[in-house]
């Protein structure tokens, strides 16, 4: 996707040679317009899977969820991080490690809001090692639900991620794939 990957160039802060900060327009700051492009371009790869449900990740992974929801006409479900006073009972939970934030946490989704019929679409903010998306396709298949695909906005490439996910036999759709931040600088794939 251009539009994104001149964003990327534009407003991305290469941290290091594995840390790549977008917080001026995805998971901090979000701007409204990428998100719904971004929407669109999920919405366009996955028209003909017949999704009945996005599933994401809080908190970045909501905006272009919820854009993507939009364009297919599907709600979107959150896995939450952490544990509230209004979802602690009958719910589907998997564990995720962040490679950003060093940390594990247990995600948990409600179980009335996903059932064995329903066709998910994961979305994430970035696939760098894949394991949210392994965490969240995890929810999916508690609920005899199947995973259609999994939508990442920005993938590291030069991670294994997309790998895993490919080994496993999921569809992995990235709209911007990095090949690499070395020397200060974000290089992109190339088909």
């Amino acid at each position: 996707m251009h539009a994104l990957e001149q964003k990327i160039l534009a407003e991305g802060i290469v941290l290091s040679e594995e840390v790549l900060k977008v917080d001026s327009f995805l998971n901090h700051q979000i701007d409204p317009v990428m998100m719904q492009q971004i929407g669109q371009e999920f919405a366009r790869l996955f028209k003909d899977a017949g999704i009945t449900k996005i599933i994401t990740i809080e908190a970045s992974g909501i905006a272009p969820a919820v854009m993507a929801g939009l364009e297919l006409g599907v709600p979107v479900i959150f896995a939450r991080k952490y544990q509230s006073l209004t979802l602690k009972d009958n719910l589907y939970r998997s564990k995720v490690f962040s490679f950003t934030k060093q940390t594990e946490s247990t995600i948990a989704i409600s179980k009335k809001h996903i059932s064995a019929s329903d066709k998910v679409l994961v979305i994430d903010d970035f696939l760098a090692n894949g394991q949210a998306a392994l965490g969240l396709a995890d929810l999916i298949h508690q609920a005899e639900a199947t995973v259609v695909g999994i939508g990442i906005v920005i993938e590291k490439s030069f991670q294994p991620g997309r790998d895993i996910l490919l080994e496993k036999g999921y569809r992995v759709e990235s709209l911007a794939r990095v090949k690499s931040l070395a020397n200060g600088t974000v290089e992109f794939m190339r088909d």
